[in-house]
């Protein structure tokens, strides 16, 4: 898949590294170019103490230049990531039909930005609160660990990251 770049959007502080790690191995595997994408310069931090190296701020990402944005859950996303930007540049994603993923809470954001409006998701759900989120916003909650719906792929936390990443792999190759 030459050619091909994914947003990966990272929280600044507290994204979920194993949620990061294997989606972005699951692209680069399908030679697919990840841009990392944050809400601030420079560097992010993981909930472990790692971090990677952004590449673009959320803000300054241009939709015409990729093929598709991923948000990345953690105990950051919502802090982070669940505002008027993202939501912006969510809906300008669904307008272009391009792939649209998230993970963990992650598709709490997609909810909130109207882009998953009458399609099926899941996420992560361990505060029962998901099912209202998703009712509010007229999403249909699956309860599966990775759930596609046409360019939209959503995945319920870090033990489905691998096949979120793989779910994601097989979109962009059905766009081909």
């Amino acid at each position: 898949m030459a050619h091909k770049k994914i947003a990966v959007v990272v929280a600044s502080q507290g994204y979920q590294p194993v949620e990061f790690e294997e989606t972005q191995l699951a692209l680069e595997n399908a030679h697919v170019q990840v841009i990392m994408v944050s809400d601030r310069p420079h560097e992010a931090a993981a909930t472990d103490g790692s971090s990677v190296v952004v590449d673009l701020l959320l803000s300054d990402l241009k939709v015409d230049d990729i093929d598709g944005i991923v948000f990345i859950g953690g105990a950051g996303a919502l802090p982070c990531l669940d505002n008027d930007i993202s939501y912006e540049k969510l809906r300008q994603v669904a307008k272009e039909k391009k792939i649209i993923g998230a993970i963990c809470i992650a598709p709490r954001i997609l909810a909130r930005a109207g882009v998953l409006k009458s399609r099926q998701a899941t996420g992560w759900d361990k505060d029962g609160e998901l099912d209202e989120i998703f009712k509010l916003h007229e999403v249909t909650y699956t309860k599966s660990n990775v759930v596609t719906d046409g360019l939209f792929v959503t995945a319920n936390g870090p033990h489905a990251a691998a096949d979120f990443g793989q779910a994601l792999v097989r979109v962009l190759r059905a766009q081909e």
